[in-house]
Order: C-alpha cells, then structure tokens, then sequence
C-alpha cells in the first residue's frame, strides 16, 4: 500500500514535461484568455470602415497620380507612401500612449514588424507606380485576384490548409469583381495612366507593378496575421507605430538617395493643391490602417482580403456616378456572382461556429 501510495505521490509531484509552444517568430506573451468569437456587427464595422477609407484613398490616389497640376505630374509616389506613414505613425503614436497610460511598450521584439513594412511599402510603391504606365480598370482587375495569393501564401508562409470550398469561392470572387470591371473597359484599357506610352516597355514595367504590388500585399496580411498569433498581446496600434516606424526609415532612405524628396517637397510649393491631396490621401491611410489591423486581428486574412476585394466594385461604382457613365448589364452579372459568393461564405462560417460552439450544460 505505502509502496503504491510512494510511487502515486512520485507520479504526481514529478515535473510534466515542459510544452515547447516557440511561437512562430519567437516566443512571445502567454495568451490571454479566448475572447468570445466576433459577430455580425463587428464584421460590418470593419466592412463600413474600410469602404469608407478606402474609397476616398482610391479615388485621391488616381488623382495624384494622373492629374496635371500646374507644373506636371506629380513627380514621386514614394513620397506619397511616405507621407501617409507620416501621418499613420502619429495617429498610432498618440493612441498607443493612451491606451497604455503613457508608456509606448510595445510586446514584441521590432525587428518582426520590418518584413511587414517593407511588403506594406513596396505594394503601395507598386500600386501608385503602376498607375503611370496601365489603366485604373486593369488595375483593379489585378486587385481582383488578390484573394488567391493570399490564400497561396498563406498556405506557404503559415502553413494554414483551406478547404475546396474556400479555394472555389475566392475564384468565383475573383470572376465576379472582373467581369464588373471589364464593363468599364475603353480603348485605353491597357494604356497608360500617366505616361501615355503603348510601348512593350511600358506595358512589361505597368504588370511588374501589379505583380509587386499583389504579392506584397500579400505578403503582408499573412505575416501580420502570424505576428498576432505569435504575440496575442500585440494590438492594432502597436502594430500601426511598428509597422509605420519602420516604413518612415526605408521611405525615407529611398527618397534622400534618390533625390526625390527635394524634387518633391519644390513640386508641392509650387501645387499647393497637391499638398491638400497628399493630406487627404495620408487620412484615409491612416484611418484604413486602423481598420486594416483590426480586422486582420479579428478576422484573419482572407475575410479582410475579401472585404477589399469588394471595395472594388464599390469604386467603379463610385466613379460611374461621378462621371455619368451608364450601368451596363456585365456589372448587374458580377455583382451577383459576387455578393452570392460572400452571402453563402457568412452563411456557411455561421453554421459553422453554431456547430463548434459548447452545448449548454443541462439544467438541474
């Protein structure tokens, strides 16, 4: 009896051996405690949100980039990134502090917020350069496909596995955002945005762009998505100061060395319409970015790519009643592909959570 009692008591004051649960960058926070799963309400936050900002961004953006001003064209777009971080690393700055009582402790180690800044920089470089040398109707084509890559790094970078579902929905996402933008298509549908050169030259430098910009951008969701998981304690605005910080330096090298910055900051004080439309341009950055971390954080990736995705029917739609042009049928048929395809996605991950969720303890 002793001797079974003495070998009980070994068993249960020996040690159990130690977890190795590394995260997937270092080993970061312990978690906190699960918070209750996101609902309806919070998704349409983040959808309205990132509409809002993002519309407006969109709509700037191609004006800076293929508006003459007084003197030309706008003559950097890295200095457009570069004012938008400006004004982001503020915004996180500030709510950061009061958030945290005044301290800017950021959780992580910074140097796992660069990779993410430089895909963030690079995508945006891409997506204001590809503006000079292809059309805004075959860019958002491109922007369209944006789901796939997503997926595609997602599976490489975090090794996450998708259902057939998944994979056959983001396709149907994808054909439905572009047959509403080739509704819009004109003979200068593969034309320069800016440059107005047709030339092989420019149309290999305007799918560099895209292609930049897509696999950036892709690039960037999933690792800030892995950053999260790796440092659960990590909010949207620390996230927002790290990421921006970061930015601002490599922004800020490339335009010194370039010697664009100087170019830049003359073109404004001779426009000074164009310094109005860099600020407008850097508070939808800002305000997008703040949504674009939360949801990210909330959501994941792909329900945030998703919602983007979206964004561009909405600013074809935007740009169709601004300029007068005529709802053509094509875009009646995508919307529909579109918004089935989402409405069965909520529908699906709905029954889904239902199905996952503890049953209610019986009642005595």
């Amino acid at each position: 009896m002793s001797a079974r009692s003495g070998s009980m008591t070994a068993r249960e004051t020996s040690p159990k051996p130690a977890e190795d649960k590394a995260s997937l960058l270092e080993k970061g926070a312990p978690a906190p405690a699960a918070p209750p799963a996101p609902g309806a309400k919070q998704l349409l936050f983040c959808f309205i949100g990132l509409q809002a900002s993002y519309l407006t961004w969109g709509y700037v953006q191609e004006k800076v980039m293929t508006k003459e001003y007084s003197t030309g064209r706008f003559p950097s777009a890295t200095f457009c990134v570069f004012s938008n971080r400006v004004l982001a690393v503020t915004v996180a700055w500030a709510v950061t502090m009061y958030k945290h009582g005044g301290k800017l402790n950021i959780p992580a180690p910074l140097w796992v917020f660069a990779p993410c800044a430089l895909s963030n920089t690079l995508s945006s470089f891409g997506q204001y350069q590809a503006l000079h040398y292809v059309s805004f109707p075959l860019q958002t084509i491109a922007k369209s496909t944006k789901v796939i890559p997503v997926m595609i790094m997602g599976k490489v970078l975090n090794k996450k596995t998708y259902p057939c579902v998944d994979y056959i929905e983001a396709v149907l996402i994808c054909l439905g955002v572009s047959l509403f933008s080739l509704a819009n298509v004109t003979t200068d549908f593969f034309g320069g945005g800016t440059s107005g050169d047709a030339s092989s030259y420019a149309a290999m430098a305007g799918v560099a762009m895209l292609a930049l910009y897509i696999v950036s951008d892709s690039f960037t969701s999933q690792w800030q998505s892995r950053l999260y998981q790796a440092h659960p304690t990590v909010d949207q605005f620390q996230m927002m100061f790290a990421v921006n910080t970061w930015a601002i330096i490599m922004t800020t090298f490339a335009l010194v060395t370039s010697g664009e910055l100087w170019i830049t900051l003359q073109f404004i004080g001779d426009n000074p319409i164009a310094f109005l439309d860099n600020v407008t341009i850097a508070i939808t950055s800002a305000t997008g970015q703040l949504f674009i971390f939360y949801t990210i954080k909330t959501f994941g990736p792909i329900v945030f790519t998703i919602i983007m995705t979206t964004r561009q029917m909405f600013s074809i739609v935007l740009s169709t009643v601004i300029f007068g042009h005529a709802i053509k049928p094509l875009m009646g048929m995508g919307a529909i592909i579109v918004f089935a395809t989402i409405f069965n996605r909520i529908k699906r991950q709905a029954a889904k959570r239902k199905q996952a969720a503890p049953a209610a303890p019986p009642s005595k």
